[in-house]
């Protein structure tokens, strides 16, 4: 037997497949070999699955065992959608190890929950074994969110609180999951929770019969697995406190040197109960770390309500957390559908190739009786769903250069570090711009990140594929087609109030957005707020460029998330974080003042010299009256007041903006049409020349670190004050 520390699965190592969305482990119940009868079938009017209705993209992961692909279905109501494919050789499992593929395929046929994996096809061929499963792009994202991002207490609450509804959901099933640990717990594109990894869960389990098998991850088992002396459903909540542990203080509750010290200490050893934490905390870790599991929370009558009614989980709504209404504490860099940049690198670079199973033995075949399955609520489900036809993404382990892939075509727009080009797919024929950046000049990270995690906005221009080339790094992004905001209604020669409330309410809803995520922009010049298209539609407004964009970080590098920043951030940071997103506003104030006076508020042309543009903008004084202004409603003019007000901390944010009655009653405002008296270049001449003044003026702010706090300082801690446990 092999005997991993630090997270590994004790007694055999199992065959995982590297951050994908189902592993199955090899741990055998205490001689238990016999075949787990499948009882479910393929239902009737559900199309059966075979290999080559799959198109393989990427290699997800690999073991010895066999492999996982990223794969597309190419034909059925699904076509188009993307899965994971988990291919096993039968050849290569032992009996112990079918039986336990058997049985997790059972287990996920019965089960469907918003955080809980979903399997969608499972057949077999001659040797070889298919799953089909949720793919979920941020790989095992969750495993590293606590080296990449600061929780608050409220964060933490969330995702045990999914954690709840999905362990709970299992357990209404008979099903003990017996393996919570981060590595099981993945993200969506939306930051929710999937509960994954059944290999090692035990099936008709309920409060009166126990299991004895010895498995799981050493650090996360409860003490009754430890001993061997039967366990229920209860050992799942002392799992979950010890995940709540590790989140809070980024320290396991129990951990030796080696095996059985961690063995011992979880049946012997007192808590260190970390002080910083809240009572509220403190107390629900108390009541899950209890060792008789029949004094545990969620092991009486009422289950899993017990959790729910704990002080802890007060601020939860339970009916809008299961109907996933409420916003996560983080969103995944997770870019498009197809990216497998979160996936290990040296799977994702292989090509994706499904060889040939070695034939099995005869018997084989009846050993896999009724494995085969259809789930037939996602036909259903995806027969709305659009075909994907996004170019797959070379990121992180990509063999291609750009290329291969793109042919170049002539300049979009250049600046001091970057040139923008239009491109070809050389394949689809497609039309994408292409940025290219000098990383000598700059480093393209923070907005390579911020694409990645934001572009899924439907007014932030998306990122479509990333080349790394040494020095320069390739962005390429959908074509803006319909050019520039301001040109397009500069050439309009009439305008209303109301088309230009409907244009800024888009804008300023996609800032706020960005803000309430952590998230500054810094660069709002009209340049870039392009059309998609022709069609004029507000909808069709992108928000491009965040090469000055900035993310909130802690002093240690670590991302915030907004709970974080609203109760720990030092205030210096925030006063630059609130500076740079009233500079945002600004910005906006500008853009709005050159919609409906037809120029702009603090440059009279072109040639207008820096010094006299800066001396407008620092008096704060600007004309509302004469031209356009006399026929203009004072709502706008009230609403442009605090958009471009002197004092940044009296300037609107973007959701007083919103809430603006300009803003709020769009509707109702005026159609007057305003009149363009002058000519859309010199317009534009002064626009730039506002812009060049202030970059001149001062470098681009940067964010300042976060002021050491308990709380940040918390990873670090290793002094714990000794609490008792029952």
């Amino acid at each position: 037997m092999n005997a991993k520390l630090n997270r590994t699965t004790f007694l055999e190592p199992c065959y995982t497949c590297h951050d994908v969305c189902l592993c199955l482990l090899c741990v055998q119940d205490e001689g238990a070999y016999q075949e787990i009868p499948i009882t479910h079938h393929v239902k009737e009017g559900c199309e059966k699955a075979e290999p080559s209705q799959f198109e393989l993209l990427k290699v997800l992961g690999q073991g010895s065992f066999g492999k996982v692909f990223l794969v597309r279905k190419l034909m059925g109501p699904d076509a188009g959608q993307l899965y994971a494919m988990k291919v096993l050789k039968k050849a290569s499992l032992k009996v112990r190890d079918r039986v336990r593929t058997k049985m997790e395929r059972d287990i996920l046929v019965e089960v469907n929950h918003p955080f809980i994996v979903k399997l969608h096809y499972a057949f077999q061929t001659e040797g070889k074994l298919y799953l089909i499963l949720d793919f979920l792009r941020g790989g095992d994202v969750f495993t590293r969110l606590s080296k990449e991002v600061m929780f608050t207490e409220e964060d933490v609450k969330f995702y045990l609180a999914e954690l709840a509804l999905a362990l709970d959901h299992l357990h209404n099933l008979g099903i003990v999951y017996r393996d919570l640990k981060p590595e099981n717990i993945l993200l969506d594109e939306a930051g929710h929770i999937k509960l994954t990894d059944f290999g090692l869960s035990k099936e008709s389990v309920d409060h009166d019969r126990k299991a004895y098998s010895f498995c799981g991850t050493v650090e996360y088992m409860a003490p009754e697995v430890v001993n061997r002396r039967g366990h229920t459903q209860s050992a799942d909540w002392w799992s979950l406190g010890v995940l709540m542990f590790e989140m809070l203080t980024g320290t396991l509750p129990f951990q030796g040197k080696d095996r059985n010290e961690t063995m011992s200490m979880i049946l012997k050893a007192k808590l260190g109960m970390p002080q910083f934490l809240s009572l509220e905390a403190q107390s629900l870790l108390r009541m899950l770390f209890k060792r008789n599991p029949s004094n545990r929370l969620g092991a009486g009558p009422d289950g899993v309500e017990e959790i729910k009614r704990h002080t802890f989980f007060s601020t939860i709504d339970w009916n809008k957390l299961y109907r996933r209404e409420l916003q996560p504490p983080f969103k995944p860099a997770a870019g498009k559908p197809d990216d497998t940049f979160c996936f290990d690198p040296e799977f994702t670079a292989k090509t994706p190739k499904d060889s040939p199973g070695i034939p099995p033995s005869a018997n084989a075949h009846q050993l896999f009786k009724g494995f085969s399955f259809v789930a037939p609520v996602s036909l259903e489900e995806s027969r709305s769903a659009p075909i994907c036809v996004c170019v797959r993404c070379q990121m992180h382990g990509g063999v291609a250069q750009f290329a291969d892939v793109y042919e170049l075509k002539e300049d979009i727009g250049v600046g001091s570090y970057s040139i923008c080009k239009r491109c070809i797919h050389r394949v689809t024929a497609m039309e994408f711009a292409v940025k290219i950046i000098d990383k000598s000049k700059r480093d393209p990270s923070e907005e390579i990140e911020i694409l990645m995690r934001y572009g899924q906005h439907p007014n932030i221009i998306t990122l479509k594929d990333v080349y790394d080339e040494g020095r320069f790094v390739y962005l390429v992004t959908e074509l803006m087609k319909g050019g520039e905001l301001l040109d397009k209604i500069l050439r309009q020669k009439f305008f209303s109030e109301r088309e230009a409330s409907a244009v800024l309410y888009t804008i300023t809803k996609t800032v706020d957005y960005l803000h309430c995520q952590g998230v500054v922009h810094r660069d709002l010049k009209p340049s870039n707020i392009l059309y998609m298209d022709d069609s004029g539609n507000p909808d069709s407004i992108r928000i491009c460029d965040f090469g000055f964009a900035k993310q909130l970080r802690g002093d240690n590098g670590l991302l915030l998330t907004p709970c974080y920043t609203a109760n720990f951030v030092a205030p210096e940071v925030l006063m630059r974080q609130g500076y740079d997103a009233a500079c945002d506003i600004w910005s906006l104030g500008v853009l709005l003042y050159t919609m409906l006076a037809g120029y702009t508020p603090f440059a009279n042309g072109p040639n207008d010299t820096p010094e006299e543009i800066l001396s407008r903008i620092g008096s704060g004084k600007f004309s509302l009256s004469g031209g356009n202004w006399d026929s203009v409603s004072d709502s706008s003019k009230d609403l442009l007041s605090h958009m471009l007000h002197v004092d940044p901390h009296q300037r609107y944010s973007a959701e007083q903006v919103l809430k603006h009655s300009w803003i709020a009653l769009r509707d109702q405002n005026p159609h007057f049409q305003l009149t363009r008296h002058e000519a859309p270049h010199l317009v534009k001449g002064a626009m730039a020349a506002t812009y060049s003044a202030l970059n001149h003026q001062t470098c681009k702010p940067l964010l300042e670190p976060v002021a050491a706090s308990s709380l940040a300082q918390r990873r670090n801690m290793k002094k714990l004050t000794s609490a008792d446990m029952s």
